[in-house]
């Protein structure tokens, strides 16, 4: 009899910490909790999250910290260069390994009259065929919701749905009695949109308080296919800015035409040397010694990709001829022109020379080629044209020596990293995938074509990385009219809850 009850109190301290969930019981919760879970998000949503705003900052915070508190998490402000960062903590059992989540918590900047609602903050509930969508009550949202339903809001998607999903499932285990199978840390960021530029001071400030096993990062969106996405790393972004010079002012185009020169097809005579016509950085040394092997391409390609209907979804008709897939091209950095100015057009043209045009650059970056390297072949490039490169305004001096006048600022934000599609980490978290799913209902991507801070963590702390992805493709992520669909978030309860009660060894 004593030997029965000391097994019976062994077999439920075990289910109590890390018992993997029945599927079933995993799509009830999420179920269950759906509805609660939306209202969270729209109470959340309400929140103005832009992250220059100090005042933004204090209220997001203020909600995360009263939400992580309600589920019993010991919470730490932390402070890198003035800027405020929120770290949760809850031990669930003493031995057991540390899982951090990054959670971005500040969204971009919105332009409200762009928006198709009276204000982005305000979250409204919309179906939509094509690009008709109709209002829908939210009074209207019961169990039985429409999987094809979107939340239209700043941040719904990039990253307050994410976050809301992880935070509604931790309180799902609270309430049913479950432990996760490892102990938790939450750090929130407030200034990703920014660059997140205080958190690699902040990491290597607080080595102990943010050392973990793994971490997951509750940010980025899925692709075209939609399925339930493991990202396994993300380039790196740098930005360049190009301002070529001409006369001290703008000119009369027909006083000084033939005679005074045009900055503007100096810059473009530049930037079209750049590229090929078949998309190729013409820049030597600019992909370094990147070769992916066969192996390499066959785990890169497992994802679904048809690039017939991808061409299609983008209104191209050719794509760029870097690696021989979508998935490969993301392994490559990329070199980008985001914007151009010079003097003015349509409504306010005029004829005039401008006196400077400007190219703003972005190169996302992979981990064989850091920023320096990157800014360092593209400044030699452009002196190989025959520019003189300032770092500010030309003297008079210069301008009367130097014909082809150039000024080149840069700026490093994120770092690459990658994490290897068969880790140990990237396989736990696939047997929790096919738990609730089932095999090949979700995707492992080697990495994404956008950036996210995560770099430090990998450098500095050591800490393997790995994105969970549950916005829809078509979010309209940092744009206007920026979205979650209700379906995403309802399938990101049940990729939490399958991850959060997955033993992690």
């Amino acid at each position: 009899m004593k030997k029965a009850i000391v097994f019976l109190i062994s077999l439920m301290f075990s289910m109590s910490f890390g018992q993997s969930l029945k599927r079933e019981k995993i799509h009830q919760f999420a179920d269950e909790y759906f509805v609660e879970g939306m209202f969270t998000l729209k109470e959340f949503l309400q929140l103005p999250n832009i992250g220059s705003n100090p005042d933004n900052i204090d209220l997001n915070l203020s909600w995360c910290e009263n939400a992580f508190k309600a589920l019993d998490f010991k919470i730490e402000l932390l402070t890198s260069e003035g800027v405020k960062h929120l770290l949760a903590e809850k031990a669930y059992r003493k031995k057991a390994p540390t899982v951090l989540f990054y959670l971005q918590i500040d969204g971009q900047p919105v332009d409200s009259s762009k928006w198709n609602q009276k204000d982005p903050f305000d979250p409204v509930l919309k179906e939509c065929v094509g690009d008709e969508c109709s209002d829908i009550p939210w009074e209207k949202l019961t169990k039985n919701f429409n999987a094809d339903w979107k939340v239209f809001a700043r941040s719904a998607s990039d990253s307050k749905g994410p976050a809301i999903a992880f935070l509604q499932t931790l309180k799902i285990l609270k309430e049913k009695k479950i432990n996760p199978g490892f102990n938790i840390k939450v750090i929130m960021d407030f200034q990703e949109e920014l660059g997140s530029p205080t958190l690699p001071a902040l990491v290597r400030n607080n080595r102990n308080e943010l050392s973990a096993d793994a971490m997951l990062i509750m940010d980025g969106t899925r692709p075209p296919n939609n399925l339930p996405t493991l990202t396994f790393g993300a380039r790196g972004i740098a930005t360049m800015k190009l301002t070529v010079y001409g006369a001290y002012k703008n000119l009369h185009s027909g006083q000084y035409g033939n005679y005074a020169p045009n900055p503007v097809f100096s810059l473009s005579r530049l930037l079209g040397s750049m590229k090929d016509e078949e998309g190729r950085v013409l820049i030597p040394g600019y992909y370094g010694d990147i070769e992916l092997t066969d192996d390499q391409k066959a785990l890169i390609n497992s994802v679904p990709e048809n690039e017939e209907k991808l061409l299609m979804t983008l209104g191209i008709a050719k794509r760029e001829a870097i690696g021989e897939t979508y998935q490969e091209a993301l392994q490559f950095p990329s070199l980008n022109v985001r914007g151009l100015r010079a003097a003015w057009v349509e409504n306010e043209v005029r004829t005039i020379i401008p006196s400077e045009a400007l190219a703003e650059i972005d190169i996302r970056l992979v981990p064989e080629t850091p920023a320096e390297r990157q800014i360092q072949l593209l400044t030699n490039f452009i002196e190989s044209k025959g520019f003189y490169v300032l770092g500010e305004e030309p003297s008079e001096a210069e301008r009367r020596k130097y014909p082809k006048l150039i000024k080149i600022e840069s700026r490093i934000g994120s770092r690459p990293f990658r994490t290897p599609l068969d880790s140990q980490l990237g396989n736990w978290l696939g047997s929790a995938m096919t738990h609730v799913f089932g095999e090949g209902n979700f995707i492992r991507m080697q990495s994404t074509g956008g950036s996210q801070p995560i770099a430090p963590f990998i450098s500095e702390l050591g800490t393997p990385a790995i994105s969970v992805r549950i916005p829809n493709p078509d979010n309209n992520i940092h744009a206007p009219n920026e979205n979650l669909r209700l379906g995403n978030f309802h399938e990101g309860l049940k990729m939490c809850l399958g991850i959060l009660t997955q033993k992690y060894e």
